[in-house]
C-alpha cells in the first residue's frame, strides 16, 4: 500500500529533492522526471520509477492508478503527498500531478546497432538543457537510432533536459562518449559522418545522405572544432537569409534530420 508523506523533513523527500543536483545524481545513480505523459511513455517502453509521488487528489487517476500499480509490483514504492512537496521536488511553482525516481540509464558504442535505423544524431559539447530535449524529441520523431553525446555536455537526466525531452529521453537511446572513441567507433563499419558548418558552400538541400547518416551537431556558440569538421564526410549549411548567421542548435538539428529524412 502505498505510504502518505506530509513532512518537507522527512529523510526521503531530502533525499529525493537532492536529485536536482548532478553530484547528487552521480552518487545516487537516480533522477527524477515529473508529469504524467512522461511517467507514462517510460512505463509503456518498460521502464518503472523506483519511486512515484503523487498528489492525493490525483490517486483516482486511471493512468496514476497503473502507475502505482506497476511500481509496487516492481518493488519500487508509491508515496502519496501535498502539492507544495511536489513542487519542492520539482521546482516548478506548478508542479505536476505526479514525479518519478529513476535510476539512470545509458549504452555504450559497443551496444549500438548502427544498421538499426537511417539516421543517428549526435551533439558536441551542448550545453543548454533545453537543446539538449528538444534534439531528444527530434530524434524520436524522424525514428532516430539515438542521441550520441561527445565530450562535455549538459547531463541528458537534469531536471530541465528530462522536462524538455517531454519523454523522448525513454525512446531514444543515449550514449555518452569521447570524439576518438566515436569516431574510431564509426569507422569500423558504415556511416556517413555529416556536420553542420558555417565553413562551407554546400546547401543542406543539394548533399546527398548515404545510410546510416551521422549529423553532428556542434556546441552552441563555437560550433564544430576544426579537427572534428575536418573527420566529416560531408559539411553542409543552412542558408541564412536574415541577419543572424545560424539556427538554434536543435532547430537546426531538425531541419537537418528532415531533409536526411524527406531524401530516404
Amino acid at each position: 500500500m502505498p505510504r502518505e508523506i506530509t513532512a518537507y523533513s522527512n529523510p526521503l523527500i531530502k533525499r529525493i529533492r537532492s536529485l536536482r543536483e548532478k553530484r547528487h545524481r552521480r552518487e545516487e545513480g537516480l533522477f527524477l522526471a515529473e508529469g504524467l505523459r512522461i511517467l507514462t511513455e517510460a512505463y509503456e517502453t518498460g521502464r518503472v520509477p523506483n519511486y512515484l509521488f503523487y498528489a492525493k487528489d490525483s490517486a483516482d487517476h486511471p493512468l496514476v492508478r497503473s502507475l502505482i500499480t506497476a511500481v509496487e509490483a516492481a518493488g519500487g514504492e508509491a508515496v502519496e503527498t501535498i502539492a507544495d512537496i511536489l513542487s519542492k521536488l520539482s521546482g516548478k511553482d506548478n508542479p505536476q500531478a505526479v514525479v518519478g525516481v529513476f535510476s539512470e540509464f545509458t549504452r555504450s558504442l559497443a551496444n549500438l546497432d548502427r544498421q538499426s535505423a537511417s539516421i543517428w544524431l549526435v551533439a558536441e559539447r551542448l550545453r543548454d538543457p533545453g537543446n539538449l530535449g528538444t534534439i531528444l524529441r527530434t530524434g524520436d520523431a524522424v525514428g532516430a537510432g539515438g542521441l550520441i553525446l561527445i565530450g562535455d555536455c549538459v547531463d541528458p537526466f537534469s531536471v530541465e533536459a528530462v522536462r524538455a525531452s517531454m519523454g523522448a529521453l525513454f525512446t531514444v537511446p543515449i550514449v555518452q562518449t569521447s570524439w576518438p572513441e566515436f569516431i574510431a567507433w564509426l569507422r569500423e563499419g558504415p556511416g556517413q559522418l555529416v556536420g553542420l558548418s558555417l565553413d562551407t558552400q554546400t546547401d543542406y538541400r543539394s548533399a546527398a545522405y548515404t545510410t546510416p547518416t551521422f549529423l553532428l551537431t556542434g556546441n552552441e556558440a563555437q560550433g564544430i572544432p576544426a579537427d572534428y569538421a575536418a573527420a566529416c564526410d560531408v559539411l553542409v549549411k543552412i542558408p541564412m537569409l536574415g541577419k543572424a548567421d545560424s539556427l538554434n542548435a536543435a532547430v537546426a538539428t531538425a531541419v537537418m534530420a528532415y531533409e536526411v529524412l524527406a531524401q530516404r
